[in-house]
């Protein structure tokens, strides 16, 4: 993995996706707010060109405008209507990027008695969250729950999620997050934080990428460790490539990891926090990873800090072309 130039700079950049067209590639990006954001939307979904021209931009309708906004992980369907995870209210919008028609897909529930739904807080009691998002094969819809630990599935078609998937070891302030299916039977997906409830010693600091294999029936089979990170890194989203290695940004130590199909770590960009620092614009809690090509897109969240010099999608040249994800028709 070389180094990397600034693609486009953008508001709150979150979930870059790309529409897998004959004729011209799109690049998705969501809005989404920092934690100590002045409560106002709506969220915006903007459209660019593979240079990084904008193309159009799309505001989330349906909002709620006295919580807040902010898109977060966002998937496609054969058809390319794009799939997007709300917030206020918690949901999954479909629209329809020819038309600009927007509608809800699916709905969450709360599960986890702790929820104290105010800014700040939200992210870290057990509010539900939907955080990363992809499809299966036969269209059922898989999300990570960062707040709850568990990952719902939502069938083919839509409607209200359920509750797939939820195991103690999962239990953080920051948990579940990006996901992405290994093969047709095995989901990978990004613990942000482990602990601080489980485990001896404890190891609140580190972060996970864990698998899931999806039994005959459907359910969730045995929860297995693929890569445990060092102390401090906060792995977010993640894109595996062809070859097998995965590409995760890692929000607290500011970088973008490449992980073997071994499970090990085989080089980081920047490789540390100097570096980072020495950048254009330094990375700031990195979110998201999509490839485009033989390059991998990152998406700039400044979760905490807000920064709006920071608002941007850096593109990162990896050299190697993304494993296609599933994309079901569904309608």
């Amino acid at each position: 993995m070389a180094g990397h130039r600034r693609l486009r700079r953008s508001t709150a950049a979150r979930a870059p996706r790309r529409h897998h067209g004959r004729r011209r590639r799109t690049v998705y990006v969501g809005t989404q707010q920092w934690v100590l954001e002045p409560r106002k939307g709506p969220s915006k979904i903007f459209a660019y060109s593979s240079e990084g021209e904008l193309l159009r931009e799309y505001p989330i309708e349906g909002q709620d405008p006295t919580r807040g906004a902010g898109i977060v992980g966002r998937t496609q369907d054969g058809d390319g209507i794009i799939y997007a995870l709300d917030r206020y209210p918690r949901r999954v919008i479909a629209l329809d990027p020819k038309t600009g028609e927007q509608w809800t897909y699916a709905t969450f529930h709360q599960v986890k008695r702790l929820c104290v739904d105010a800014p700040g807080l939200v992210l870290v009691t057990q509010c539900a969250i939907g955080d990363g998002v992809t499809f299966g094969k036969d269209g059922s819809m898989y999300i990570t729950d960062v707040a709850q630990a568990l990952i719902w599935r939502v069938p083919p078609g839509g409607g209200e999620a359920e509750v797939w998937f939820s195991d103690p070891r999962i239990e953080s302030v920051f948990g579940p997050n990006g996901i992405e299916f290994l093969d047709e039977d095995t989901i990978m997906f990004a613990q942000s934080l482990t602990g601080p409830l489980h485990g001896f010693p404890p190891r609140p600091d580190t972060s996970r990428l864990l698998t899931l294999e999806i039994e005959p029936d459907g359910s969730a089979g045995e929860l297995n460790t693929f890569w445990e990170s060092k102390p401090g890194d906060g792995i977010d989203g993640f894109a595996i490539a062809e070859s097998g290695n995965i590409y995760a940004a890692l929000a607290l130590s500011r970088a973008v990891v490449v992980v073997s199909p071994e499970g090990k770590e085989l080089k980081r960009n920047p490789p540390n926090l100097l570096a980072n620092f020495l950048l254009d614009v330094p990375m700031d809690d990195p979110a998201s990873v999509a490839f485009l090509d033989d390059r991998v897109l990152v998406t700039n969240h400044t979760l905490f800090l807000g920064n709006p010099k920071s608002y941007v999608v850096y593109d990162v040249y990896a050299g190697e072309r993304g494993k296609k994800p599933y994309r079901p028709h569904v309608r």
